[in-house]
């Protein structure tokens, strides 16, 4: 038997289906191992010892080593197939370790998306872990700790604030940057004029564009009305020209492109997007196929390979459109430390059309495939052909614009259907000398508005065009953001909170480097050459560390501490007094301002029980309404914790069911875990089984069998 060891579950169950009986396909669930917190700063590295990492396996998976070492044990051969990535390197390279497999000799498989024929090539030409793309996640691994350890302690001792890291930090400086500059924004004024004039029946719009032969500017209502005093009750037209343009398709999705399609089309998320993605690329059933969708979805590169164009595409778009929609394999412009490591995003066959996978998937599946089959497919179509007519209608010094599209050819635009936005917008013959009456004059006040505030995906579009973070971490970063209440996201619009402005202007302060944009860009390109092997794992931790703690000394010496904000109280313990703080999970509290020496804090005042007028029904006592911990009200007996009824505020009385008694008679087995109640058998929602008569203190219980 041969084990293959890939990342996750689904992974598994679908590469299972095509391997056979020969092989075993299991999961680690992704990472095992992580910088364990001892050693010096509990950052887990001995920075002094040439940077050597202190690994420990992860306390919710040391269950899952012991089955994987058992099967490793008992294979014949072990195959590594985590995901074709830095991480997926890393996570191959700790089983390794960790199952005590030979590292230069252990079989690593590499494929790009889940199909048959792709799993069986990976398993024909293997090859094995690549330990320069180990040695960049390590290093990545290491200063992020690093950063995060030692500047999260200072902010968390001095500004009651949780944490700060490399990539979270210099994208949070670009969100809180920009609502600066929005509130500093002043508006100005300035006016736009349009005419509409009647052709052949129909009304047209037609802006000015030019006073006396210079371009159209006006500021201010009396400037509108002298201009508006010149128009004529006609307009002649002034020059007619007509100009075939191509318009070539956008190149296939890279995760970026993907998230800002998904979030600008269907307000998707980017995690959401993500977890979308993911189902697809780890498999799916389709017409009774198990088989993956789409090739791996976490790329930064806009490239197609010939293979898929050539076997795939090509016989596709020739049969479903013909030739002359059929276009070639081009290249995507280039951006700040692109890896291209993998290929862009695209199906994994262009027979499972978008209309046939929508009826085998959820909705929001349905919606992101087809934005990534369409995009893909279009990529590798001609170019549409359209006509632009551009027609100035002049009187008394003044030009209007009037323009007008027709589509020639259309291309890729084809294969869109009627998902794409309408692009047509045809004149009527329009011919040079042609009078036009005006009917209608329409000045209009405006005012300049700043840039909107990032959105979740202009931020992405925006950490990819600065080269911060990878695919694997635009939508980790902006979640974790979101989490540490350093930003939020309402209807997918971003903002920055006080406390995210008070990181910023402190890390800028005393950490210019971690929330510079140019700075972690760098570094994402330090790791691209130690995993190109231009550089080793020590020049580049060398590099990263002198100068980063030589700044952290400094730091830790000059930042000031916020003054604790006070509550007007005294401690009724010392009689200092009490203050505002913040615990480390940023839940506040009031607590002594003279800690550590007192540590009194403030207990919240529980709102008195309020009565509901009705008697408990298990034990007769009055029923009262109280509030969880979530702050959410129920109606519970004010016996407790003697009696423990409790009930739903919208819940009817009467059909409430009374608490189940059991006699001997329905005693099955005494309770093998609690020693104290009994099991009998209960009525669940859709099956019956086993229970434990002390339930809630013992939640023990036994599925029974058809039996």
């Amino acid at each position: 038997m041969k084990l293959v060891i890939v990342e996750s579950p689904k992974k598994s169950e679908t590469i299972g289906r095509y391997l056979g009986s020969d092989f075993k396909v299991v999961a680690s669930e992704g990472h095992i191992r992580d910088l364990s917190t001892r050693g010096k700063g509990g950052l887990g590295i001995d920075i002094d010892g040439g940077f050597e990492a202190d690994w420990e396996i992860t306390a919710r998976k040391k269950g899952l080593i012991a089955k994987l070492t058992a099967e490793a044990h008992k294979a014949d051969e072990v195959y590594l197939a985590t995901d074709p990535d830095r991480e997926g390197e890393a996570i191959s390279w700790h089983l390794a370790q960790v199952l005590q497999l030979p590292v230069e000799s252990t079989k690593r498989l590499q494929f790009h998306e889940i199909t048959k024929p792709a799993i069986l090539a990976a398993i024909q030409n293997p090859g094995y872990i690549n330990l320069n793309l180990v040695k960049a996640q390590e290093t990545r691994r290491m200063e992020d700790r690093i950063i995060g350890f030692k500047v999260s302690s200072l902010l968390q001792r001095n500004i009651n604030v949780q944490s700060a890291g490399r990539v979270q930090s210099s994208t949070l400086r670009m969100i809180v940057d920009r609502k600066a500059a929005i509130d500093a924004f002043v508006p100005e004024e300035y006016w736009t004029i349009e005419v509409e004039v009647l052709i052949n029946g129909t009304k047209f719009k037609c802006p000015l564009v030019r006073v006396d032969g210079k371009p159209f500017k006006c500021h201010s209502q009396e400037e509108a009305n002298a201009i508006v005093a010149r128009i004529p009750e006609t307009l002649t037209v002034s020059s007619v020209s007509k100009a075939e343009k191509l318009i070539y398709p956008k190149p296939a999705f890279t995760t970026s492109t993907m998230q800002q399609e998904a979030f600008s089309k269907y307000h998707f998320s980017n995690s959401r997007t993500q977890s979308v993605a993911q189902k697809l690329y780890e498999g799916l059933t389709i017409n009774d196929e198990h088989v993956g969708l789409i090739t791996y979805m976490r790329t930064d590169s806009t490239r197609i390979s010939p293979e898929f164009f050539q076997r795939h595409a090509t016989p596709y778009i020739l049969e479903t459109y013909g030739k002359e929609y059929l276009g070639s394999v081009r290249e995507g412009k280039g951006g700040k430390n692109i890896q291209d490591a993998h290929e862009a995003i695209r199906p994994t066959g262009t027979h499972r059309t978008p209309e046939v996978v929508a009826q085998y998937v959820t909705a929001e599946e349905a919606k992101l495939y087809r934005l990534i089959y369409c995009r893909a497919m279009a990529s590798l179509m001609a170019p549409k052909r359209i006509e632009r007519t551009s027609i100035i209608l002049s009187g008394n010094g003044l030009d209007f614009s009037l323009g007008g599209t027709r589509v020639l050819f259309k291309g890729y635009s084809v294969i869109f259907g009627e998902y794409e936005e309408a692009d047509e917008s045809t004149l009527p013959e329009i011919n040079q000398g042609d009078v036009f009456d005006v009917k209608k004059i329409n000045p209009d006040q405006k005012f300049t508005k700043p840039e909107p505030p990032y959105n979740e995906a202009s931020i992405v579009k925006a950490m990819e065009e600065k080269g911060i973070g990878r695919p694997s971490t635009y939508a980790s970063t902006i979640d974790t953001l979101i989490k540490r209440k350093y930003v939020t996201a309402v209807k997918g619009v971003i903002n920055p909170t006080d406390d995210g402005v008070k990181v910023v202007t402190v890390l800028q302060k005393y950490f210019p480097d971690v929330v510079s944009t140019d700075y972690t860009a760098t570094m994402e390109s330090q790791l691209d050459k130690v995993e190109s092997g231009e550089k080793t794992f020590l020049e580049a931790m060398t590099d990263f560390y002198k100068p980063f703690s030589e700044n952290f000394e400094k730091a830790r010496e000059r930042m000031y501490k916020d003054p604790d904000v006070p509550t007007g109280e005294t401690c009724p313990v010392c009689g200092k007094p009490l203050v505002y703080k913040q615990n480390r999970k940023g839940q506040p509290f009031v607590g002594c301002s003279g800690y550590p020496s007192c540590t009194y804090i403030k207990k919240e005042e529980r709102p008195e029980d309020e009565p509901v007028g009705e008697d408990c029904p298990e034990c007769g006592k009055p029923l009262v309404y109280k509030t969880n911990k979530k702050g959410e009200r129920f109606i519970g007996c004010s016996g407790f914790p003697t009696c423990h009824y409790t009930r739903n505020p919208n819940e009817d009385p009467n059909k409430v069911k009374v608490k189940v008694t059991y006699t001997e008679a329905d005693y099955v087995k005494p309770c093998p875990q609690c020693k104290k109640g009994f099991m009998v058998v209960k009525h669940g929602k859709k099956t019956d089984f086993l229970g434990c008569t002390n339930f809630p203190r013992c939640r023990y219980h036994e599925w029974l069998t058809k039996k």
